[in-house]
Order: structure tokens, then sequence, then C-alpha cells
């Protein structure tokens, strides 16, 4: 594991890279190479494949991963309540503007002709009326939506073209009724819990309740990690403060959301949700389309790599690769792009300095530990930031606050190391706590810090710990120490 270094902001990488596993990473080789370009996190797909192709999947990945020293953590991705049309007798068909087109509830899915198809979500037809527009297709085919006559949506093409099988349908604007969590959901929420998930995601949200309905579910089944909530709807957007403190981190999931509520709008509401999680000491990770054309191409457009750069500039934890690693041609080299963008982003000062909270009150000894140790951070040339945590929660508060000083999670426990692969700027390291004593404590994990090459004697290191050793919360001092000295400062 290549570990930041003390020579300055450039020798390492605050925002986390989650790259989904797929057929292009199962070659053990090209895993290899993705470990190597800098992959924080792996996101299994589970709208695609079998459970047993995904167990596989992550087995190799913490495989691999151990091989070389590192940690890396576990997305496993629900695929919800995916409204699409059914198939066509022919394959496809060719809508042109000003045809009617029926969507047919009572059609069965592999019927669908010119003139009608066959759709997957069986209440579509409660949920419109006359004068709503249907999204087909990511927004190709744009439908009005003329009369509802029980089972059927009688539209007329706005926007055509090729409508192929089993493409999605939004209603601009949202306000579709179907649940977060299907059937299928509730199977998959299982399968999460039996391969020990550090996060799950759940797709389409709409409230709060979504959230802690899954994260119940998960909890009954066995399975400790963190929720993640996809902003994906408009109704999400509009409920995106009640969401935030549901859930442990939220993705900004830009691909349906720019459906319902238009491409234009995207990018302020990313700003936005960037902001509102750090405001409320949650993870966020921004997706969709982040370097869509190294699917096939071996380097990002210049568009894509503002894209990421404007995403770390504003703050999110993470960014993160779908079909660019799952199914592209060049997985190795999109982690590389995204780990050379975010590196040269983070240089810049409003990334590495931060007025976070500082007009705030605390509720707990430990947050406010974790507050006073970013501020001495930022004010002072400290090297390293060594958190001896149970839980993770130190180092998450500390990671809200812009610093260019890296943040050490020493811990023992293994879920915890993995939970903070999606911490910005919070590195992992598996360190056993065999001492009561704090001042042999202090000087083994500094002692951890200089064998990693991290530190080096007489650097500033600050060190964050609980008088009781191995209580989850118990966070309540902070140390200056100098690497190879005798003394605290």
């Amino acid at each position: 594991m290549r570990f930041p270094g003390t020579q300055g902001v450039n020798l390492f990488r605050r925002t986390k890279i989650v790259a989904t596993l797929g057929p292009a990473t199962d070659d053990p080789k090209v895993l290899d190479k993705l470990i190597e370009a800098g992959l924080d996190v792996v996101r299994v797909n589970l709208s695609h494949d079998r459970h047993e192709v995904h167990l596989r999947r992550v087995e190799a990945a913490r495989d691999r991963a151990k091989a070389y020293g590192r940690e890396v953590g576990v997305l496993a991705d629900l695929q919800g309540p995916k409204i699409r049309t059914g198939k066509f007798i022919d394959g496809a068909v060719q809508l042109q503007e000003g045809d009617n087109f029926i969507l047919d509830a009572n059609l069965p899915l592999e019927a669908g002709t010119k003139e009608r198809v066959g759709i997957t979500y069986k209440a579509l037809p409660q949920d419109l009326t006359r004068g709503s527009t249907l999204l087909l297709d990511d927004g190709r085919i744009v439908l009005w939506v003329e009369k509802i006559d029980v089972s059927l949506v009688i539209c007329r093409v706005v926007v055509g073209g090729v409508l192929s099988n089993n493409k999605g349908i939004n209603r601009q604007g949202g306000g579709l009724s179907a649940n977060a969590l299907t059937d299928k959901d509730r199977i998959d929420i299982k399968f999460a819990a039996s391969i020990k998930a550090d996060y799950m995601a759940i797709s389409f949200v709409r409230t709060a309740d979504d959230v802690n309905e899954a994260r119940s579910l998960l909890r009954a089944a066995g399975g400790h990690g963190g929720i993640i909530a996809k902003m994906e709807r408009a109704e999400a957007v509009e409920n995106a403060q009640a969401i935030v403190d549901a859930a442990d981190a939220i993705m900004v999931a830009r691909g349906d959301l720019a459906v319902e509520i238009g491409d234009a709008a995207v990018p302020p509401i990313q700003k936005r949700l960037i902001r509102l999680a750090r405001m409320r000491n949650k993870v966020v990770i921004t997706a969709t389309q982040m370097l869509e054309s190294m699917i096939e191409s071996a380097i990002p457009t210049r568009a894509e790599v503002s894209d990421v750069a404007n995403a770390v500039l504003d703050g999110t934890d993470a960014v993160m690769l779908s079909a660019e690693t799952a199914t592209g041609k060049h997985p190795a080299a999109a982690v590389a792009a995204m780990d050379r963008v975010c590196r040269v982003a983070e240089q810049e000062r409003e990334v590495i300095r931060s007025d976070h909270r500082m007009d705030r009150t605390f509720g707990r000894v430990d947050e406010a530990i974790a507050m006073a140790t970013m501020y001495t951070a930022n004010h002072l040339d400290v090297k390293a930031i060594a958190a001896l945590t149970e839980s993770g929660s130190t180092p998450l508060w500390m990671s809200r606050i812009s610093s260019g000083v890296p943040i050490y999670a020493l811990t023992s426990h293994v879920e915890t190391r993995r939970k903070v692969t999606l911490y910005r700027g919070v590195y992992p390291i598996a360190f056993e706590i065999t001492t009561s004593d704090h001042a042999t404590l202090n000087r083994e994990a500094m002692d951890e810090l200089r064998r990693l090459g991290t530190v080096r004697d007489g650097d500033l290191v600050i060190i964050t710990k609980g008088d009781l050793t191995g209580v989850m919360g118990g966070t309540n001092a902070m140390k200056i120490a100098i690497v190879g000295g005798q003394r605290e400062v």
C-alpha cells in the first residue's frame, strides 16, 4: 500500500475511488492493476449477474488487496424498482414524432409492437394524468400522456427514435410511487449481509423511511454495513436533509436524476448535496458517466477531467466508475486517470483548508476532539494524524474538515478498516493495542507510522485516543508528539 509521505500533497490522494466489478475485472491480472492504480472500494451491481458471480468477485478483490497489504471496502448496490418497458416481437420499433403509442400494463412483456408495449411496473397508469411527460431510454424518447384508460397509458410521441427492449421509464419531475425496495432487493439484502458488505446502496430512495427500512432489513439479516442513499429521484432532492440524516452516506447518481429533473439542474444540485452531506457529517459519492468515454477510449475527454476535478473541489469523499471498469476496455487506465485528476485537484488551497463548523457547538466529546485535532493540524506543521479508533467515528468527523494532513485510522477491527476506505483523506492501518500505558501506546502508534514510511524522526504527529481502550465512542484525548522524541509538546 502506498501511504502518504511527508514531502507534500502530491504524494497521496485523499479522494477515494470506487470501481465497479464486472466481466472486465474478472482476470486476476486486471484486478491487480486496479489495486495498483489506487482502487479503494469495489462495487458489485446487483442489477446484473448471479449471487455466486458477485461472491467470487468480492472474494477475489479482498484476496488480491490482502496480497498488496491493502484493505478494500465492498459496496453492494441494490437494483431498486427500475421501471422498464417490455420486449418487442421484432426486437425494436421506430417511433416517429406525432405517432400514438400505448404503454399497456396488461400486455405480456414479450409482446411489444409498433403500437404498444408492456411495462414492468403495473401501477404506472395510476401514477399518471393527462399532460404527464414520460422519458424512455434515459430521455432519448419523450412521450406526452394524452389519456389514461384503466391499464392503458395512451401517449403521443414528442421526441421519437428507435425504442428497443427493456428500456427505463421516468416521469419528468418525479412522482412515481414505486417502493424503493422490491422483492428482489429483499433477497439481495440478505446476500449483502452474507458477504459482509461494508456498504449497501439503495436505489430510487424517496424518503428517510426507505433508508430506515433498508437498515432494519440489513440488520435483521446479520449485516453491519453502512447504508448509502442514492439520490436519483426528484423526491429525494426535496427530502434531502432527512435522507442525509437517516443514511450513513449518499450517492449523487446523476443518470436517472438528470432524466427526472433535467440535465441542466444536476450540477447545482450536485454541489448542494455534497455541501449538505459534509455539513451533516456524512459521506458522499459522486457517480455516473464520470469517465464514460473510457469504456472505449484509453484516455478521458477534457470535459470528463473537469467533471471529476470539480467534484473533488466541491468536497466529494469519493468518485465512482461504473461501466468504465465493469465492462470497459481499459479498466485500470480509468482508475489511473481518476487517481491522476484527483491528486492534481487536491493541490488547490480551498481543498486543504476549511472553516467547517467553526461557528457550531458539539454534542459529543469525541466529536469535539476530532474538530480540535483538525484545527490544530491545519495551523501547525503536523505531518500526520494517528486516530486510534474502534468504530471509525472520530476519523469520519476529522475527514469532514478539508486538510492536507493525512489521517490514519489505527484499529484492530477489520470491519472498521474497510469502512474508512470511503472516507476522504483517511487511511486504514491494522493496529493491535497491547498495553494500557498511554506513553507506551503513543510510542507504538508513532513507531507504526514510521515503519510504514509516512513520518520520520522530528516530525510532529497528533494522536487521538480514549482513556479506556476498546470502548466505542470513547475518544477523549488529543496528544501532539514528536516522532523519535521522548516527550509530547
